[in-house]
């Protein structure tokens, strides 16, 4: 300092002013220590603080908007644990074949009725494709899937192609067939079956698994690149009407890659999403790509392992058969896997080589098997590195695999809704009572110290967050029975499930899933405190606005 200028003080920092103060006694943090705040205070995309009313009234500025949330709740914003955001985008070009609650179709005789109205409505021309997706056998009265022939009663004239509920199945009209190449000369793919006529191999239009091969390869054209765009808003928007913030694509294909990454550099991604490259194309899609770095609300998670089929479809592998076999199958009848285990172990060691995280689709407990057995292999070949390795739906697991994925640090994803949309159907014709009672077996996974999460597998069904913690709370049935209540989550650990514990498996438990200081603004604003209202009334809890980065990204009016 040069002589006789004055000494001067660093000026003291000044607190941040908040952009926007809640304040309410149902302030769920999701934080162990102080799991309630009376308020918490939201500025440049954070959380400024949340703690008592008045340290958080501190922050409070001239333009200060202040909420007064009364009867309502604060949450953290909810995360998808397994889904498909890509592909709820997808299917708003789509005719909706689904039943209640999701669509109206029923019966067969409806399901052609909602084709020829899709085809009319979109001003289909001849040659034009027609695509759905939805239907449901299990829930149609003719209790069997549609055929080519079905099909060919909507048109000939069209190609037509359904997407069963599950995405693990499909069927095409005669012209569809023929455009993909698909006859009597054609022979079942690994890891798939071709349906075929009774006594002769002419396929009858339903494809199994791998068999949908030739459907994923160009043959149905794209949307255009407006329609693309305005499906993903779309999408954005329905994930966020149900409190989501974060969304994940977790079985992405190049063309999704492409589309995610460009709606991302564009700034129209208006939620965070994770993807997950599928295995078959996963080395050309992450290689050179940076993986768990967000680029424009974008990041690639890893890659997705698909094991084996549907349990409601009656392709996941089991290690005992079905309780009702399929038509056409013998009396031991387990299912199949998607590949064998040589190569499900080399896709696991080469994701530990590369430091990709793994994702796994597993319903059957033959396919859990496999998956523990290809994880345990890769750890022996890369030890000691945090690899969060997620096990999807984990449908049919047992005891001693439970037992196994804690000692091998794998994280189980359940899709608790199950339990409502097939729990009966599970019960009656998929598993009978016993295994059916242990389908998504959560309590048996918190017993073991497992840090659970769950998902709705959007577009399976909806991303209906409110009814996914209500099913793994009461785990009753479309027709009101309960199924294995042994295996319910308390309130709290169904919203811990769908906040902080799912933040944890895409390694982001530091910026997500709770309220509190220097984290992310993601929150949601429900009518009612959850944890105040009565068990039976949780899946009625109305989202009334999301609040993404500080930003509402919807609002109910």
């Amino acid at each position: 300092m040069l002589p006789g200028l004055p000494v001067r003080e660093a000026p003291m920092s000044q607190p941040p002013v908040a952009e926007r103060i809640f304040l309410g006694d149902s302030v769920l943090t999701m934080e162990p220590s102080s799991p309630r705040a009376e308020g918490v205070a939201v500025g440049g995309g954070r959380i400024l603080a949340a703690g008592a009313r008045n340290d958080v009234l501190a922050l409070r500025g001239a333009a200060t908007e202040v909420t007064e949330l009364g009867e309502r709740a604060l949450l953290p914003g909810f995360i998808d644990g397994h889904g498909h955001i890509a592909k709820v985008a997808a299917s708003f070009g789509f005719a909706n074949l689904a039943g209640p609650p999701v669509g109206a179709v029923t019966t067969m005789d409806e399901l052609v009725a909602e084709l020829r109205r899709f085809a009319t409505e979109q001003g289909k021309q001849p040659g034009d494709w027609i695509v759905g997706r939805g239907y449901d056998n299990s829930f149609l009265a003719e209790g069997r899937h549609p055929t080519r022939d079905d099909l060919d009663r909507v048109s000939r004239e069209h190609p037509i192609y359904l997407q069963h509920i599950s995405g693990h199945l499909s069927v095409a009209n005669s012209l569809a067939l023929e455009m993909a190449g698909i006859s009597a000369e054609t022979d079942d793919p690994p890891g798939g079956v071709m349906r075929r006529r009774e006594g002769s191999r002419e396929p009858n239009g339903v494809l199994e698994e791998a068999a949908m091969g030739p459907f994923g390869a160009g043959l149905i054209p794209p949307p255009s690149p407006d329609a693309e765009a305005a499906q993903l808003a779309a999408a954005q928007q329905l994930y966020a009407s149900f409190g989501l913030t974060t969304a994940q694509e977790g079985a992405m294909w190049p063309t999704e890659q492409a589309m995610l990454e460009a709606a991302a550099s564009e700034g129209r991604l208006t939620l965070d999403i994770v993807g997950y490259a599928f295995w078959a194309q996963a080395r050309q899609m992450l290689a050179g790509k940076a993986t768990g770095a967000y680029a424009g609300r974008f990041k690639l998670g890893g890659m997705k392992l698909m094991l084996d089929g549907s349990p409601q479809g009656k392709t996941a592998w089991l290690t005992k058969p079905y309780h009702v076999i399929p038509e056409g199958q013998p009396a031991d009848y387990c299912g199949y896997p998607a590949m064998p285990d040589d190569r499900a172990a080399g896709l696991c060691a080469m994701a530990y080589r590369e430091g990709w995280q793994v994702i796994a689709h597993c319903n059957g407990d033959a396919a859990a098997a496999q998956y523990l057995q290809a994880i345990a292999a890769a750890e022996a070949g890369a030890p000691g590195s945090d690899r969060r390795p997620v096990m999807i739906h984990a449908q049919t697991v047992r005891d001693d695999q439970l037992d196994r994925m804690a000692e091998l640090g794998i994280l189980p994803s359940f899709f608790a809704s199950h339990v409502y949309y097939w729990g009966d159907y599970h019960r009656d014709s998929v598993l009978g009572e016993e295994r059916a009672r242990r389908i998504s077996p959560m309590r048996s996974a918190r017993n073991r110290g497992l840090r659970l999460n769950l998902h709705n597998d959007s577009p399976v069904v909806p991303p209906d967050v409110m009814r996914l913690v209500w099913s793994a709370v009461e785990r009753r049935t479309r027709t009101g029975r309960e199924l294995g209540p042994e295996q319910a989550l308390s309130v709290e650990e169904a919203l811990r499930a769908v906040t902080i514990d799912a933040a944890y498996a895409h390694f982001e438990e530091d910026r997500k899933g709770s309220i509190s200081a220097g984290k992310l603004a993601d929150l949601v604003v429900l009518e009612a405190d959850p944890t105040h209202a009565a068990a039976q009334d949780l899946a009625g809890i109305r989202v009334l606005e999301t609040i993404k980065d500080g930003v509402t990204v919807f609002a109910r009016t």
